[in-house]
Formats: C-alpha cells, structure tokens, sequence
C-alpha cells in the first residue's frame, strides 16, 4: 500500500511517523516552543534525526476553544517554513484548512494537505483537485473547534464517524482525486468524550474496512490525561502506547510529538512481527 502524494509514493508496508512542527504560540502541548520559522525547522531537523519519516507544519492552533488565525498572519507563520522544509528531502504535509494556504503551500511543493475539516470549507476540495499528485488526510471533526468539546457528539461515534469519512473520501473522487491519494483520520479529541475516543481505538477496523490507510493521532491528547491523570507534559509514555495500539489495530501513520520514542517503540513491534 501506497500513499501518492506530490513527490513522494510514500511506502505504507512498515508505519510512518509523522512528526509535528507547530508554528504557533498557543498549541495545547507545545505552543510558543517553534514559533519562528527559524526554531521551527530546527525542530523538524531534531524530529527527522529522531526518526520522522513525514513533517506536518501548522500555524494555527485547533485546540479545543482556540480562536481563529487570521489568513494572512497564517501564510507569515507557515510559508517561511515550507519553503525550507521541502528541501529535506522527506513529505511535508501542512495542517490547514484554508483553501488560500493549501494553494500557497502546494505552489512551494508541499506533498500533502492534512485538513481537520475534511475539506468542507468553501474552495478547498477544489484546490486539491486541481493539484494533480498532492496527498490529503480527511479528519473527522464534530461542530468546531470552539465548540467542539463545549458540545460533544453524543451515543455511538464510530459508525457516525465511518460514514462521514467514507463520503468525504467519496465527495473527493467524484473531483476526480485518486483514492491512493487519500488517507483517513478519526479524529481523537475533535468533538468527541473520551469514552468515544477509546472506542473509536478499540473498533478503528471499521474504519480500515473503507479500504484507505489510517492516521491515528493521538499524541498527549487530554483523553489520555481524563485515563491516566497526567498534565500534557507527562504523557509521554501513554501517547507511546496509545501510538503503538493505533498501529497493532492497522493505522499506518501515527502523527506525534514524541518522535524519537514512538520509533524506539515501533523498532520492538516490527522485530515481533518477523514470522507471524
């Protein structure tokens, strides 16, 4: 299995750590850290070295309550950085959902859009369309996020959560978008408690039943704090855990914080699966 993005057929056989690079001063776990396009690609050099096969650049903080970035401050934080950064020789994917920054974005030679509103904003399916190769991650997300968690979905999220994706990627082929260019994202924290995050964990094969690759993302989220009562900054070792059951139940690239970790964890599961 395959992922096709703008320069690179990404090889989804053995799982990709996607490593994060905020460039925002209000992130939930590492807000301010990379804030200048200068500490944030040295960040991404550090995640690559630790073992990032894939960097996700975002300017704008989408943590429950947090307030929209305006479009031109977004374009300042993130295309310095793109720039630089599709020089590595790794895919960037860039964490956005205005369709004015996945143009500039790909114009630079960005390999992926990764949108937590799946594209549902006006003029974003199409400027993904129209950029022949470019990969995209389709999240699910429940209202917004400054509403989100004021408002949770309520009774069973993951057949609610299959549907939606299912015709998001569906919406996106009709655009004439390859489903080799898709990938799938259930969204943990996005409008969900944490009794429907676990249970999404638990029957993510709903979700790979679709046919696309999956993207768990799950690092230091605060359901993992509600279950183990850890602040962000001592989740570590649950988001490493949380990282390695997303794979063991078939995700294929786990975006995280804690790059260098979740390697060391997934070198011990790809040494248990020689014979089985």
């Amino acid at each position: 299995m395959f992922w096709h993005t703008t320069r690179f057929h990404i090889d989804l056989t053995t799982p990709q750590i996607m490593g994060i690079v905020n460039v925002t001063p209000d992130s939930f776990s590492d807000g301010g850290q990379h804030a200048n396009s200068v500490a944030a690609l040295r960040h991404a050099e550090q995640l690559l070295h630790d073992g990032a096969h894939i960097l996700d650049i975002g300017g704008e903080s989408t943590r429950p309550g947090s307030p929209a970035v305006p479009l031109a401050q977004e374009l300042e934080r993130v295309l310095p950085v793109v720039r630089e950064a599709v020089r590595l020789g790794v895919p960037v994917s860039v964490d956005t959902y205005k369709p004015e920054v996945m143009q500039a974005v790909l114009d630079l030679g960005a390999d992926i859009i990764n949108d937590i509103w799946a594209l549902r904003q006006p003029g974003a399916a199409p400027v993904v369309a129209q950029h022949p190769g470019c990969g995209v991650c389709l999240m699910h997300m429940h209202r917004d996020p400054q509403t989100m968690q004021a408002a949770p979905m309520v009774g069973d999220a993951v057949g609610e959560v299959v549907t939606f994706l299912a015709q998001s990627a569906q919406n996106l082929q009709t655009l004439g978008v390859e489903p080799q260019r898709i990938v799938l994202d259930y969204g943990i924290g996005f409008g969900k408690t944490v009794e429907q995050n676990f249970a999404l964990l638990a029957r993510q094969g709903a979700l790979l039943a679709l046919g696309y690759p999956v993207l768990a993302g799950w690092s230091r989220k605060s359901s993992i704090g509600a279950v183990t009562g850890l602040d962000i900054g001592q989740r570590l070792v649950p988001s490493v855990a949380a990282a390695l059951l997303a794979v063991e139940r078939g995700a294929r690239i786990v975006r995280v914080h804690d790059v260098r970790e979740t390697t060391q964890a997934l070198q011990v599961w790809q040494a248990s699966q020689i014979g089985c």
